[in-house]
């Protein structure tokens, strides 16, 4: 299947084939979660798109020969005044670090982060930094960008910034659309004195000296000027992005790859993300670093609605992944991680989601009719493998999943088939595991209802079914081959 992929690429807003620049070593990197509250449902989105993105890349090039980076925004004005406010005392007499604060106030947020994307069935990435673990290297290109031309240092009211000046790059816009005379000052763009083009963005700003901060000198235009501050937001992902996907591992790289330096595959986030984030990103990395391109294909998946509206905590519709898995906020009850992804896949990624109660319900129903089995060495249909590869059109993949399960339930052999294709979706059924006392007692309750039904007793078979299956045990009946009776198997339903 390689070189069969085809994936939209916003940057020229066209479906291409996807041509790694090193087959041996795709990379990818996606935006990941910002740290200071739990991720909402919103937030899964991009982590299951891309999550099935990895999954299928791994099937196609091999697992060892992905390097996948999925980012920890921990640098935030609010996380940095929460430090402050909890551990300010510790960071002033220098017992503890500012990213050390950052992580003890950090820390449960992450890790349910990491709890709820692994309820939601999504594979670690390769690599997860930490932004407050690459202050150095956004120090770094921001000193280029200084260098080139491509950047200046300004004082504005709040004291010194260093500044990307946007009409130093001739195609700033390239990702977006957006021409820079486009770009009228207003409620979008501050109008601040001190910038050279209101368009201009922060890449490094100044604290003041009671805010939390990192030591940092620039050089420009000969003069050398200390400011004690925070990086910009979108410095954070050049710097991580050009450290883990290409000064790290560039030693093993194709010659191929190594001739197009700072240069990785695919690059993807939210649709909101494309301005001014993305295209930031692209600006400062092409500067920096002098390419024409950052990431050859950018990808995006579309905005999510909460029962038709726009989920915002005004509206009273704002809802957490943990909230979904773990309270009865939504609907009144819990959703298993399954349900809430495939509830997902359902839609295509480039599509706007309607995130309701109606939506998990359906894909409640279609998993509760997916058997549970192992795929061994067995590998996924090229029917989900075709729909996959057609820029990740899960909503196909998942109704060839559906048709592989009913192929599966009408006959066991096919299980294998469907469970590694359901596999790569994410959304393959377990067996429960069964103690040997329950395994047994269910048994002699699926034997008695046999012989109701040889009885002809047939309200009492129906009851059995009903109590077993109040206790999450799907029964299912079928013929022996040979002798043509009926035989009936059980399995443990999530």
């Amino acid at each position: 299947m390689a070189g069969g992929l085809k994936l939209y690429n916003t940057l020229t807003r066209e479906k291409v084939d996807f041509e790694p620049i090193d087959p041996d070593h795709v990379r990818m990197y996606v935006c990941g979660a910002t740290v200071y509250d739990f991720a909402h449902i919103g937030n899964a989105r991009p982590v299951i798109v891309f999550d099935v993105l990895y999954r299928l890349l791994r099937h196609t090039y091999g697992a060892d020969q992905i390097t996948y980076v999925r980012n920890i925004t921990d640098v935030d004005d609010k996380i940095n005044a929460r430090a402050l406010r909890d551990f300010g005392n510790q960071i002033a007499d220098g017992s503890m670090s500012l990213n050390e604060a950052i992580r003890a106030v950090t820390g449960k947020t992450e890790s349910q982060f990491h709890e709820d994307v692994a309820a939601l069935g999504c594979l670690k990435p390769t690599v997860e930094p930490r932004a407050t673990d690459n202050i150095r290297q956004m120090i770094t290109i921001i000193q280029r960008l200084l260098d080139m031309g491509h950047a200046y240092v300004a004082h504005g009211s709040e004291g010194h910034e260093v500044l990307f000046s946007t009409a130093s790059m001739a195609d700033y816009g390239m990702l977006s659309k957006r021409k820079l005379e486009d770009q009228q000052a207003g409620a979008r763009v501050a109008v601040e004195s001190h910038k050279m083009n209101p368009a201009d963005f922060v890449l490094w700003k100044q604290s003041a000296d009671t805010e939390p901060g990192w030591q940092a000198s620039f050089t420009f235009e000969k003069t050398t000027t200390p400011i004690y501050g925070r990086p910009g937001w979108h410095i954070e992902c050049s710097a991580m992005s050009d450290r883990y996907l290409w000064e790290e591992i560039k030693d093993r790289l194709s010659p191929k790859a190594k001739s197009k330096p700072h240069q990785f595959d695919i690059h993807g986030g939210g649709l909101d993300l494309i301005f001014p984030h993305h295209e930031n990103e692209i600006a400062q990395s092409c500067c920096a670093f002098d390419n024409d391109l950052m990431a050859t294909v950018w990808m995006h998946n579309g905005f999510l609605q909460v029962e038709g509206r726009k989920m915002s905590k005004s509206e009273g519709n704002f809802v957490t992944i943990n909230e979904l898995l773990a309270t009865e906020k939504f609907g009144g009850r819990k959703w298993p991680g399954e349900v809430l992804r495939l509830a997902m896949l359902m839609t295509h990624y480039r599509e706007p989601i309607d995130f309701s109660v109606k939506r998990l319900e359906e894909a409640e129903r279609l998993l509760a009719k997916w058997p549970a089995g192992d795929a061994g060495d067995v590998a996924p249909d090229t029917s989900i493998l075709e729909a996959l590869s057609d820029d990740l059109n899960t909503v196909a993949a998942v109704q060839a999943v559906h048709a592989l399960a009913q192929a599966a339930n009408a006959d066991p052999s096919k299980l294998p088939l469907f469970a590694a294709s359901a596999a790569l979706l994410g959304v393959a059924p377990k067996k429960a595991e069964v103690s040997d006392d329950l395994s047994a007692a269910v048994q002699a309750l699926v034997d008695m209802r046999l012989e109701m039904l040889k009885a002809k007793n047939f309200p009492e078979a129906d009851r059995i079914r009903d109590e077993l299956a109040a206790k999450g045990i799907q029964l299912k009946d079928g013929k022996d081959k040979e002798t043509g009776e009926r035989v009936t198997t059980w399995e443990v339903k999530r």
